[in-house]
């Protein structure tokens, strides 16, 4: 299907996948359209019952029931994929192959081999490839990366992270091991992501030790705790749990100078723990403004303007490097070294 473009100057997008949990479709249309030069013009649902919605929350925009449908809509510049992690791949080869750029929810895919399939596929046809990072605009995270970038507590050595509580997990495709990739590839790509951009450090290895004890009614691990070592020296202690009755703060950050704690006790922030002048002194740090929008602005900025891509793919392979390589550990019982350090 050759559509005639009426805006030229503006990218021309589709969401794949416009499902009705936490309507991540409509959001990420609503977030193209706010970025200048962007514009969603269509979207794909296996489900007509949400293609018609889409219709309601965006009048005047094409729909499709198939990817392969979709594909052959010639107007569609850049296609963004929000599925099943286990189909992430596919979808993006087969978008790359069409000549399409492309955005996937994160994380990008659930092997090494699949992200590599993802970038050879978008090199090969001359487009973009990027993973939705978003909470690299986080408001907490930000904070943290700002006292960090300015030396108030020197050089990072050790990162303590943790999400998750003790909760029966629901019986859907996020807690189907096979379909999600486990229990750490929801919030621990967004962790792991975080914990990779504060240690400027290659890894030397990864310890997993995964736990499966209660919730028999899911396939995804109860309990999941991933150990970076980085090759400078430093490590990254992260758990991601449905198993965890006794709270652990959600950050605890240490530094030759300082340390950084978010265990709830600051509202909206966190506490610094640093030394100025010979004085040792703690105080709270609120946070930023978190603003996801940030994602879609700097894509425009780079297709248009040629700015540097903020989410580069081979970064969030390098996630899914962590990710298989605890996993993988857990397994064998003894520290892996990733597949991309």
């Amino acid at each position: 299907m050759v559509r005639k473009s009426v805006k030229p100057e503006v990218i021309r997008c589709a969401v794949i996948g416009y499902g009705g949990a936490f309507n991540m479709g409509k959001g990420h249309a609503n977030w193209i359209n706010a970025a200048p030069g962007m514009e969603t013009v269509a979207a794909c649902d296996l489900d007509p019952v949400r293609m018609e919605a889409a219709k309601v929350d965006f009048p005047g925009i094409r729909t499709y029931t198939s990817v392969d449908a979709l594909l052959k809509d010639d107007e569609v510049e850049l296609c963004v994929v929000i599925l099943p992690h286990n189909v992430h791949s596919e979808v993006a080869v087969k978008c790359s192959n069409a000549g399409k750029h492309v955005v996937v929810e994160k994380p990008m895919c659930i092997t090494t081999t699949q992200a590599t399939a993802m970038i050879e596929a978008a090199k090969k046809a001359g487009k973009m490839l990027t993973i939705f990072h978003n909470r690299r605009q986080d408001g907490d995270y930000l904070a943290i990366k700002e006292v960090i970038n300015k030396g108030m507590i020197g050089e990072v050595f050790q990162i303590e992270a943790c999400g998750g509580g003790y909760d029966r997990p629901g019986a859907w495709w996020r807690s189907n091991k096979e379909i999600s990739g486990g229990a750490m590839y929801d919030w621990g790509a967004h962790f792991i992501d975080w914990m990779l951009n504060l240690i400027p450090s290659e890894i030397e290895n990864v310890t997993g030790f995964f736990q499966k004890k209660v919730w028999h009614h899911v396939t995804n691990e109860d309990h999941t705790h991933a150990i970076i070592r980085f090759k400078n020296g430093a490590s990254a202690d992260l758990q991601i749990s449905s198993l965890a009755r006794a709270p652990k703060p959600r950050w605890r950050i240490l530094g030759t100078k300082g340390g950084i704690l978010e265990d709830g006790s600051v509202k909206n922030g966190f506490r610094l723990y640093t030394e100025v002048d010979g004085v040792v002194i703690s105080g709270e740090v609120r946070n930023k403004d978190t603003d996801w929008a940030a994602y879609y602005r700097n894509i425009s900025e780079h297709l248009h303007k040629g700015a540097d891509l903020d989410v580069k793919p081979e970064e969030a392979r390098r996630v899914i490097a962590v990710l298989e390589a605890a996993g993988k550990s857990a397994k064998s019982g003894i520290s892996e070294k990733p597949a991309y350090p």
